[in-house]
């Protein structure tokens, strides 16, 4: 075999099996709710991309059509895979578009039911034209859409297929953009602008084809346009609306994941004496260790409070004031001073308790974050990620040694 193919394999298959990933992982979500049509729809979708990664890999294609006897009947099924997902395309902008209310989910299913016919009517009419227009028997895994621009019956087959394909790419693609537009800043509102993008490079695609057809027939071929800019396109948009649909789910999780390896040094610190406040402390035998990120990154925030709550009669009352004072000498960011008051707070509460010390004039608080009093569960979440980023800072270390020379001269 040569060096290309093999190259195209390992390419389109790494492709195929990160889609695969993507498919499992959604189908998993689905069977959890499988009330959640969109949600059904989308492993459809995604499992659709995934299998056209899987037949274009050479190697694969050929191998299929060996099986099977047929020259290039992997293209069919290759193409048969991108139908179902225009059609999940426009079912999907069937269902978006379709409003609130009883009735609207019956014009929404009655659509989508028109749209699913006439799609099968019409690529039944394709893979007919395929079916009595190919004329050789020779493997054409990546330049099927250029040796056959002289047969009518695949030029049949290969324009409805480009035709249904941009139709779909460029309805989804322009809706996505309009959902998004109504969406605050989310993961969903990324995940749908990143499938939009992929649906309209994927008409780089089809316009790539269709232009190379065109010079094919004035006499000028240029497979260059054909066989190397379409599927590079196609590729590139085919990964982009798999990023599109995975974006609302993992991003949350990602987002989680990086909350809890943030707090967990700073967790391990605070709750080392105080186990009681820990549902479970740091043992996850047997688990998957992404599994519960954003529960998880929940309860060390919230056991980081409770001890901080806990600490507060053994914090002198002017430990704040004097942190701030430090800080702001050296620190030009508000919430970097604040996140600096807060972890002063925290040690020389954990230090007094240790020794049993309780100050005649405790703090009223040891909380300086924003987050915490205007309800933004992210903006709490980044203060105590900075506290945990300063806890043992020198200036934390300056500002402790400062409290315990004020607490021996007045014990004196």
């Amino acid at each position: 075999m040569s060096p290309v193919p093999d190259a195209f394999d390992v390419l389109y298959l790494c492709f195929a099996a990160v889609a695969w990933t993507i498919v499992g992982y959604k189908t998993t979500a689905w069977l959890r709710d499988r009330a959640n049509a969109d949600l059904g729809l989308a492993c459809v979708m995604t499992g659709a991309v995934a299998t056209v990664f899987l037949f274009s890999a050479p190697s694969l294609y050929r191998a299929f059509d060996r099986l099977l006897g047929v020259a290039n009947l992997a293209m069919v099924f290759l193409y048969s895979a991108v139908m179902v997902f225009a059609v999940g395309a426009q079912v999907m902008l069937a269902r978006w578009a379709a409003g609130e209310g009883d009735a609207a989910r019956r014009r929404a299913r009655t659509r989508a039911r028109a749209t699913v016919a006439a799609v099968a009517v019409l690529w039944a009419v394709a893979v007919t034209g395929f079916a009595v227009g190919r004329p050789d028997a020779v493997e054409h895994p990546r330049d099927f859409s250029t040796a056959y621009t002289d047969a009518p019956g695949v030029m049949v087959f290969l324009g409805l297929y480009l035709a249904i394909f941009g139709a779909s790419l460029a309805a989804l693609g322009t809706l996505c953009l309009r959902y998004a537009a109504t969406l605050g800043a989310s993961w969903l509102t990324r995940g749908l602008r990143v499938m939009s993008a992929g649906c309209h490079l994927g008409l780089v695609y089809c316009a790539a084809k269709l232009l190379g057809f065109a010079l094919s027939w004035a006499g000028r071929p240029a497979p260059w346009l054909s066989n190397g800019v379409a599927p590079l396109s196609a590729s590139v948009a085919a990964l982009l609306v798999l990023t599109g649909f995975a974006l609302p789910a993992a991003g949350p999780r990602v987002t989680a994941w990086r909350r809890l390896r943030r707090l967990t040094p700073l967790w391990r610190q605070v709750t080392e004496q105080n186990p009681e406040v820990t549902m479970e402390r740091e043992a996850w035998p047997g688990r998957w260790p992404f599994a519960d990120l954003e529960w998880r990154a929940n309860r060390r925030m919230a056991e980081i409070r409770d001890v901080q709550r806990s600490l507060r009669r053994h914090v002198e009352s002017d430990t704040l004031d004097i942190a701030g004072e430090r800080a702001r000498a050296v620190v030009a960011d508000e919430r970097q001073r604040a996140a600096v008051a807060e972890a002063a707070a925290l040690r020389r509460g954990l230090e007094n308790r240790a020794v049993g010390h309780v100050p005649p004039h405790a703090a009223d608080t040891v909380v300086v974050g924003h987050g915490a009093a205007d309800g933004r569960l992210a903006a709490e979440y980044e203060h105590l990620a900075l506290v945990a980023d300063v806890y043992h800072s020198p200036l934390i270390d300056t500002v402790l040694t400062e409290l315990r020379q004020r607490s021996a001269a007045a014990r004196r």
